[in-house]
């Protein structure tokens, strides 16, 4: 019956947005994993030190007999880069699909873990365990992190929840509202903790505050990716609800959909991947607005397809801007978050002042 329930509301949330755009969706699909291995491959041939870096890849897999190797040209590929573009994959797709996620629970483009305040309040849990705990609890270890954020983050997305909707209706405004006051509230907070930290944690703080995957490392991947994979994974059971979700509450509670655990379990999705990816590099803005808002002008609002396609389109953007931040000044680095926030600021007000950005705001 729920099954059923779900592909009528598939089919209703296709017939009601400028028909069925399914096949356009696996097109696209289709493209953004080429895109991926392409995004990847440019990413791990090209720094700042030129280094034969396929040579190297090519030696590991007994392509190649590593003549012309220097133990430094292993080193920066196998313990920088190879890390890094692993984590920025992981994170890249970790914002875009809570994006989603929220727009698809607020029913509206805006709604971002970064604008509303779900980013500062990972933030301040993992600067919290940095001052207070010294960046690891017993039992915790290298997850310490991870688990403080995933903490802040589900607070703050909770309590967003709690103070923008009343009677089963989000107020936009509200809602935004909400999410300005929820990160200054974290950012005061968080600035408390920071008077309090001494040098040291004032280092590890300042990584927060510029987002950045400088300090990538298989350590941080192997924190990261219990938490983001587990998100990405059970946020595909949640698209068809997502899609009656889209057509009311009401609606979907008729169609068999159990709308009160649907939004505790998207929350608590975007409460890991969000605080996993926070904890392992900072605040980083503007991707869980742009890239699932793009895609949805381009396939539709078929979650279903919108959120694979989030992830995919997510961690090739980070990766590119990644691998912008790193060679732009050269061989200085430019953290990430100012080239996300570049690209994504403009789009952001192009939402506010374009018709369907508007019209969603009604």
């Amino acid at each position: 019956m729920l099954q059923r329930t779900d592909r009528t509301a598939g089919l209703q949330l296709r017939k009601t947005h400028d028909g069925d755009r399914s096949r356009l969706a696996k097109l696209t699909a289709s493209l953004l994993v080429f895109a991926l291995v392409a995004t990847a491959a440019a990413a791990i041939g090209f720094g700042a030190a030129d280094t034969p870096a396929y040579g190297v890849l090519m030696a590991r897999a007994g392509l190649h007999d590593g003549a012309g190797l220097q133990a430094t040209d292993y080193l920066i590929v196998e313990q920088i880069r190879l890390p890094r573009l692993f984590l920025g994959m992981l994170i890249g797709a970790g914002l875009a699909v809570s994006g989603a996620l929220m727009q698809g629970l607020f029913r509206n483009p805006l709604a971002d873990p970064g604008i509303v305040g779900v980013s500062a309040g990972a933030g301040l849990g993992a600067v919290a365990a940095i001052v207070l705990a010294g960046g690891s609890l017993p039992f915790f270890g290298i997850y310490t992190l991870p688990f403080a954020a995933f903490f802040g983050g589900l607070v703050s997305t909770w309590l967003l929840y709690q103070v923008s909707t009343r009677n089963g209706t989000t107020s936009v405004a509200t809602l935004l509202l909400a999410g300005i006051a929820l990160g200054a509230l974290a950012g005061a907070i968080t600035g408390f903790l920071v008077y309090l930290a001494d040098d040291a944690q004032l280092r590890d703080i300042t990584f927060w505050g510029l987002g950045s995957l400088a300090g990538a490392t298989w350590t941080k991947v192997a924190a990261t990716a219990p938490f983001v994979l587990l998100a990405l994974a059970v946020s595909s059971f949640l698209a068809r609800a997502l899609n009656a979700l889209a057509l009311g509450e009401a609606a979907a509670h008729h169609m068999g959909i159990p709308v009160q655990r649907m939004k505790l379990l998207a929350i608590t999705v975007v409460a890991a991947a969000t605080g996993a990816s926070v904890a392992a590099s900072g605040v980083i803005g503007f991707v869980g607005i742009v890239i699932p808002h793009l895609l949805r002008l381009t396939i539709g609002p078929d979650h279903r397809y919108l959120l694979i396609c989030s992830a995919l389109l997510g961690a090739s953007f980070l990766t590119l801007a990644d691998a912008v931040s790193r060679t732009v000044v050269a061989p200085a680095e430019l953290p990430i978050g100012i080239v996300t926030a570049a690209i994504g600021a403009p789009f952001f007000l192009w939402i506010l002042l374009g018709r369907r950005g508007m019209a969603d705001l009604r």
